[in-house]
């Protein structure tokens, strides 16, 4: 299905959400620097959820292929986390974006506590229109980003321009995993509604690449390292009782009928890719 056919986010609407996010996880005591889900390399691993969040992170510099004489551009940031351990990891710089202005702002207090304010710079944008000169950066990630984009196409096009050649970019994003039936799993579809998301379908990721100018390295399906055990983990915490510094659902409280992790446990339709992609 492709985003034509499903209701398209709204950058400001979706700004405003993950403002109202980011205040409510500082307040409530939940707040952590990655707002993303995490990778498990097999399925007997014992990591925890914040571990495997990081663990993530690296997978992204792997397939990044980044050193310090690299800048990277950090697509949808969220609140730094990532952004800040490609610093820490590399020491290539970082700029990262966020349509959200509260997570910039606390992206920047971070980068500036951590001592890296000079290598990692937050600033308020929009990944459909980037603020930036061609050929700015030596690679581009977006983890979980792209699902907010009310056109995949126009991003991958920008993300193209600003990439100089042999540049990589990586992402990842949720896809249905199975084909559409007329129905789709209602906890799909909470996870569309309130977090204002779109599912990618798979057979449009290579030709949307190759009309962007960029050639594909990868395109893995890890829903089985990633979306799944994210969702086993949470929900086997709040059985626990306790309270994950991780997508904890008093942030998704929107509503009776919100969205909550939970929705999505055991829903192998919920899918997720990890692509890797090369400017020539």
């Amino acid at each position: 299905m492709t985003d034509s056919a499903q209701t398209l986010p709204v950058p400001g609407a979706v700004g405003k959400l993950y403002d109202e996010l980011t205040l409510n996880a500082m307040k409530d005591g939940t707040f952590n620097t990655n707002v993303h889900i995490g990778y498990w390399d097999s399925p007997d691993s014992d990591a925890s959820i914040e571990e495997a969040m990081d663990r993530l992170t690296d997978v992204f510099i792997e397939h990044m292929q980044v050193d310090k004489g690299s800048h990277v551009l950090d697509l949808g940031c969220g609140v730094g986390g990532p952004g800040l351990r490609v610093v820490e990891r590399t020491g290539a710089r970082v700029t990262g974006i966020s349509i959200s202005e509260e997570q910039i702002r606390t992206a920047n207090r971070l980068a500036a506590a951590a001592g890296v304010a000079g290598r990692a710079v937050f600033r308020h944008g929009d990944a459909m229109e980037l603020p930036f000169p061609d050929a700015s950066f030596d690679a581009v990630m977006a983890l979980e980003s792209f699902c907010h984009m009310p056109d995949r196409q126009q991003v991958l096009q920008e993300v193209s321009r600003v990439l100089v050649p042999g540049g990589r970019l990586v992402l990842t994003d949720v896809f249905d995993r199975i084909p559409r039936t007329e129905v789709r799993h209602p906890g799909i579809e909470k996870f569309c509604r309130d977090l204002m998301s779109t599912m990618a379908d798979v057979d449009d990721y290579v030709p949307m690449l190759h009309r962007s100018g960029l050639r594909v390295r990868a395109l893995l399906d890890v829903t089985e390292q990633t979306t799944l055990p994210t969702a086993r983990h949470l929900v086997r915490l709040a059985d626990l009782g306790e309270r994950p510094e991780a997508m904890v659902e008093s942030n998704f409280a929107f509503a009776d009928d919100a969205f909550h992790p939970a929705d999505l446990a055991g829903v192998e339709s919920f899918g997720c890719l990890l692509v890797t992609a090369e400017r020539p």
